[in-house]
């Protein structure tokens, strides 16, 4: 006994076969019960071994494939996927908390709990029929977010492109358009086109929308030598949002159907200043420094405004 101890001891198990599910030395008879004995031995077809140890062999080719950077990486894309997917039917927490880092970056992302809940349903409506790879799904997401806020916010595309860049997501104009595209595309097909009198509703609520948070955006501070107090300018703020509704019900959908609406939004706050008594409170440099569009881009959907209802000094609803 001692010698074929001292036998297998010495062998070096280079003579190694595979005989009733297990590992055999050929040259000392040592059963490897184990299976990781003999490392070098390239793996047998896994079909050709009981169900037990083709479980255990993808577990060790598991095991060691995450040892590989990049495999690791992929791994956990795939584990982020699965987690995208679990919470978009439940806590939505992945999906939030992209959004929360997006509104850090400080670009002025305005996403209230109304339109968070926009986002969530739309976005659970596309992965409902639309359930592809980690990337796409993160990228119909960004291009989601982006539609629901891109007519009621100051953000240009491109600082909103950066902001998702810097969070590690591989996105880029062409990207979020084909996205933004894909989503469209899904809209109509699951709810029907819209008619021209749901659309020219809905083009309007979103400049009303725009008008308040634009017109809000015009600290006190700037024009405060117009006002004996902050309660007037903020009494005159909700005059002019009266008026702009007012002004909107007189334009007709064809008027607006093709304009930048943020834009038109800038110009039309410009053009209801220019029918205040005092004229100089809502100065072009004023909308510009708060709208974010330049004085050309301001002064022309003035000059559009002014074709439609004619000259603001003697505007008169």
């Amino acid at each position: 006994m001692n010698n074929t101890n001292k036998e297998i001891a010495d062998c070096e198990h280079k003579n190694v076969k595979l005989e009733g599910g297990y590992f055999v030395c050929q040259d000392c008879g040592l059963i490897d019960k184990d299976q990781i004995a003999f490392e070098k031995v390239p793996s047998p077809n896994f079909y050709s071994e009981s169900l037990l140890d083709y479980e255990r062999k993808i577990r060790i080719s598991d095991s060691r494939a995450t040892q590989d950077p990049k495999t690791k990486a992929r791994f956990e894309q795939i584990k982020t996927l699965s987690k995208w997917f679990r919470d978009s039917q439940s806590s939505f927490t992945e999906q939030k908390k992209t959004i929360s880092t997006l509104k850090s970056f400080g670009i002025g992302l305005n996403i209230d709990n109304t339109k968070y809940n926009e986002i969530k349903d739309k976005y659970l409506r596309y992965n409902k029929y639309h359930r592809q790879t980690y990337e796409n799904m993160v990228i119909i997401f960004l291009a989601i977010i982006w539609m629901e806020i891109k007519e009621t916010t100051n953000v240009r595309i491109e600082d909103f492109i950066k902001a998702s860049k810097e969070l590690g997501h591989k996105i880029n104009k062409k990207m979020l358009n084909n996205a933004m595209l894909k989503v469209k595309r899904t809209d109509k097909r699951l709810k029907g086109y819209k008619n021209a009198i749901n659309l020219e509703e809905d083009i309007k609520n979103k400049i009303k929308i725009l008008f308040q948070k634009d017109l809000n955006n015009i600290k006190f501070e700037l024009i405060e030598q117009h006002f004996s107090s902050e309660s007037d300018y903020t009494k005159l703020k909700l005059e002019m949002q009266l008026l702009a509704d007012k002004i909107l019900q007189k334009i007709t959908y064809e008027q607006i159907q093709n304009l930048n609406y943020k834009a038109f939004t800038a110009g039309l706050i410009y053009y209801i200043g220019q029918t205040l008594d005092n004229r100089k409170i809502f100065t072009q440099s004023i909308v510009e420094h708060t709208s974010r569009f330049s004085s050309t881009t301001i002064r022309n959907k003035y000059h559009i405004l002014n074709d439609i209802l004619g000259d603001p000094s003697e505007f008169n609803l």
